[in-house]
């Protein structure tokens, strides 16, 4: 039976290997590198289902890393139950072909109630008192007190917000090797997000993330040790390439001046109120999926789109079955961004009204994906103390907000989520593809196929 680890190092791309790379490059040296042209939206969520259903974003019905939910007049961002995605899993395939085949999925994400033998995500709990406790859900549930009482708690600061770093990629490794070694299962999936942080902070600028570069290729240098001296074959993948903006676009604050959004007054601040809007914009990096309450706008809708700086394509009816997007949670129309921009959620006119969530880490309140939440607020850069008193006062039970993110989206300076022009900015993958030539470029879609039959199962037309 073929036992392999799939190593996701998110925002892998060619241009970024060189120098800092060495361990990453001596890997590629004995293996293949093919490019991958990232599926729209080049998002996490999306790219992995298509990954594991070799099925378009329109076929599995994750068309972004949150919707809008019309049933419930919500929008729904970070949700992680597998039963989100449609078609059929590739360790369910595999499984089927190889009755013993055992799968550990180790922070990919819709990795909630899985399939999978083995899955561990972040999953923080929510006592009734207001407060969050970072912690994990495991498969089996069990696990999970074992393997924190082992490596401890999971470094949730570290895996998003502004402190985010190289920690807990190395928590994750620790927490594959873990399972690795008491398990043994066939197929691995590992989700490595270091690079994630520092390219949406500082853009390309590699002076600024040659160290960021060198942490992640060497932790990647330590697994593909580990699993090839316990004959596990290792394949090197990534979701998408970052690139450089400067302009972030405010689509629901333009709707909201024609008169489209419904605001809430809640205490003095803001909030929007998507099922009474006549139009609004669920916006994720560099797509938004707008969402339009009646035909008769729609018109009035895709014009204000077009001729809005910063946006480069609006998708509606034919064009998004064509991009293979048409899907009941997509938006009426699907805006993409151009090389130099991307989308907010903002929809105030004055910071003064923002709502309290949007000076959080907030991920699941937000009407769309916020990378400003990787920054301090200017107010609380080097002050420390006062973010300790803060974080002293949660754990004593009392009530705080920890309200340390800025509202400024030009500190932004990488995003990701349109098809970059540029090659050299597609994801990657990396193994032993003997039946392709090194730098060929594939569809996303393809690599399910390549996946399946590199874990050795069935060949596909």
């Amino acid at each position: 039976m073929h036992r392999s680890v799939v190593l996701n190092v998110v925002g892998l791309t060619t241009r970024l290997l060189g120098e800092n790379t060495p361990r990453i490059n001596s890997f590629i040296n004995r293996q293949r590198l093919l490019q991958i042209e990232p599926v729209l939206p080049a998002l996490t969520c999306s790219a992995q289902a298509t990954y594991f259903t070799g099925l378009p974003p329109g076929g599995h019905g994750i068309v972004a890393n949150g919707w809008y939910d019309r049933p419930y007049a919500e929008h729904r961002f970070w949700k992680q139950p597998e039963s989100l995605v449609g078609g059929p899993r590739l360790w369910e395939v595999l499984k089927q072909h190889q009755p013993k085949f055992t799968c550990a999925k180790v922070f990919w994400w819709f990795n909630m109630h899985s399939s999978a033998d083995y899955s561990i995500t972040p999953r923080p709990l929510y006592p009734s008192d207001g407060s969050k406790v970072f912690d994990v859900h495991t498969q089996p549930m069990e696990m999970r007190e074992a393997i924190k009482a082992d490596l401890g708690p999971f470094p949730f600061p570290q895996f998003w917000g502004p402190m985010a770093g190289i920690e807990s990629s190395r928590w994750i490794a620790q927490s594959a090797r873990w399972i690795e070694q008491r398990h043994q299962p066939t197929l691995s999936l590992v989700y490595l997000p270091h690079l994630d942080y520092n390219l949406q902070r500082l853009g390309l600028d590699f002076p600024r993330i040659a160290q960021d570069l060198k942490d992640i290729d060497a932790l990647v240098g330590e697994l593909v040790d580990f699993y090839e001296s316990r004959g596990v074959a290792v394949i090197l993948l990534s979701e998408y390439g970052i690139t450089d903006v400067d302009q972030p676009v405010h689509l629901n604050r333009i709707f909201r001046q024609q008169g489209w959004l419904s605001i809430k007054n809640e205490l003095g601040l803001e909030t929007l109120d998507l099922g009474g809007s006549k139009a609004f914009a669920i916006a994720d990096h560099q797509v938004a999926h707008v969402y339009v309450r009646g035909p008769n706008l729609l018109p009035a809708v895709k014009a204000l789109l077009q001729q809005t700086p910063g946006v480069q394509e609006v998708l509606e009816r034919s064009d998004k079955l064509r991009a293979g997007l048409d899907h009941p949670r997509s938006g009426d129309l699907i805006a993409v961004a151009d090389a130099r921009s991307w989308f907010t959620y903002y929809y105030w006119l004055d910071d003064a009204k923002a709502p309290d969530f949007a000076r959080c880490v907030d991920i699941h309140r937000k009407c769309g994906y916020d990378p400003a939440e990787l920054f301090l607020d200017s107010g609380w850069r080097g002050a420390k103390w006062r973010i300790a008193l803060k974080l002293i006062q949660k754990k004593l039970g009392l009530r705080t907000l920890m309200d340390f993110i800025p509202l400024d989206a030009s500190l932004v300076k990488g995003s990701h989520g349109r098809i970059p022009e540029d090659c050299a900015d597609w994801p990657v993958l990396v193994g032993n593809f003997p039946q392709h030539a090194n730098g060929k470029r594939l569809a996303a879609t393809e690599v399910y196929r390549l996946l399946l039959r590199a874990c050795g199962g069935p060949a596909l037309g």
